[in-house]
């Protein structure tokens, strides 16, 4: 079972028929228009949802519900009990370095050294294969060191940015 929390409220969801339902909802039917959006109709009401972003090591998911962006945190069993033991904040990822996901072509930095960041910050951009690519960054800290400039090519999992 999962919680989502919506709003400040908790949801419970249970796997049926191989979805994810909140407990109580008497039905839900969910059709698939792309690979991000889908139309669905709970309880004899119409909802368009578009996915707008995934954050998988926080476990959030935003999304636009009929023009209206909601963000759900979702938690299972393990996760509520690392909370009640007080340990959830151990369990999350410190980054120290922001790493090219490809290789390509750094075309401008979006911060400076120095500058505090928090998760989803927009650090640098970088092309490749003809395509512009925000870098962003993956947790919160503060640039201790830019590695590279505008103009410098980069290989896979080379080190951009150092935090402290």
């Amino acid at each position: 079972m999962l919680v989502a929390k919506l709003n400040g409220k908790e949801i419970q969801l249970a796997q049926q028929d191989g979805l994810w339902v909140a407990e109580g909802t008497a039905q839900v039917d969910i059709h698939p228009i792309s690979e991000r959006r889908f139309h669905m109709i709970a309880n004899h009401r119409s909802y368009d949802v578009e996915v707008l972003s995934v954050v998988h090591a926080e476990k959030k998911v935003t999304l636009n519900i009929n023009n209206r962006v909601i963000e759900v945190a979702l938690s299972d069993a393990f996760d509520r009990l690392l909370h009640d033991l007080g340990m959830d904040k151990a369990a999350v990822h410190k980054v120290n370095n922001i790493k090219a996901p490809m290789p390509g072509l750094v075309l401008r930095l979006e911060v400076e050294e120095g500058a505090e960041l928090a998760a989803g910050d927009k650090v640098l951009v970088l092309e490749a294969m003809k395509m512009e690519n925000v870098i962003k960054s993956p947790g919160s800290g503060k640039v201790k060191h830019i590695l590279v400039k505008p103009g410098t090519p980069v290989e896979k999992n080379q080190v951009l940015v150092e935090l402290e």
